[in-house]
């Protein structure tokens, strides 16, 4: 059973961003799998910028994120996806209160990388999107009664450069860092939708897997099966 609107006929899909690049992304991805949805972006970078600069997910941030969700049912959504894995914990906290299908965008990625090996590597350019995308994957793996390794690389500095402009770098590190993690595990995730750019049109010899495709496809199928 799909989920209607109370508004009319027509659904609508709110994306929360904290990464100004990704909201056309998004728009993308909504439009060739989620067609009979309308989609909507709220955008706000100071969620993602104060997390990093606290070194950790504040209640006052996860306060703000709450605010966003509930604007965004006022506003006429029928569901919402959190676009940043950093606030992954904000969505768990407030997805049982939440008056419409709250989902955040790394669960999907998640699921397939428990599905598709033991031993799972991540990559992440930032720690407080490591711990949550860690603990996620633990989560996942006790759900679906399997015993799993993980082996996490943090790609120091690669984010700064990111935000810096320097892509290049950015993406050569990225490269560098999984060549030598794929060594060690059956498949790898990237934490940040951010990384994807840095192998995008390249071969892996093993699976490499990230949040914005794998997460709108998991909202689509969690949605058909409401």
């Amino acid at each position: 059973m799909s989920v209607q609107s109370t508004r009319g006929s027509a659904k609508t899909v709110a994306f929360i961003h904290t990464v100004s690049g990704v909201v056309s992304e998004f728009e993308g991805l909504a439009k060739k799998h989620l067609p009979d949805w309308k989609p909507f972006a709220i955008l706000d970078e100071s969620l993602l910028r104060n997390t990093i600069e606290c070194g950790s997910l504040s209640d006052l941030t996860k306060r703000r994120l709450a605010t966003y969700v509930w604007s965004a049912a006022d506003a006429g959504a029928d569901a919402v996806v959190v676009t940043c894995s950093t606030l992954g914990p904000a969505v768990d906290a407030i997805v049982a209160l939440c008056p419409v299908p709250l989902f955040r965008i790394d669960e999907g990625m998640a699921k397939a990388a428990v599905e598709l090996g033991n031993r799972i590597g991540v990559l992440a350019t930032l720690s407080t999107t490591l711990v949550p995308t860690v603990d996620l994957l633990k989560r996942q793996a006790c759900e679906a009664g399997k015993a799993i390794a993980i082996d996490h690389v943090l790609v120091e500095g690669a984010f700064q450069l990111l935000a810096d402009g320097d892509v290049e770098a950015h993406d050569a590190q990225i490269r560098q860092a999984l060549e030598g993690l794929s060594q060690k595990v059956d498949v790898v995730v990237f934490a940040q939708a951010s990384m994807a750019r840095a192998v995008r049109g390249t071969a892996h010899s093993l699976p490499v897997l990230t949040s914005s495709v794998l997460g709108v496809e998991n909202v689509k199928r969690r949605l058909e099966q409401r």
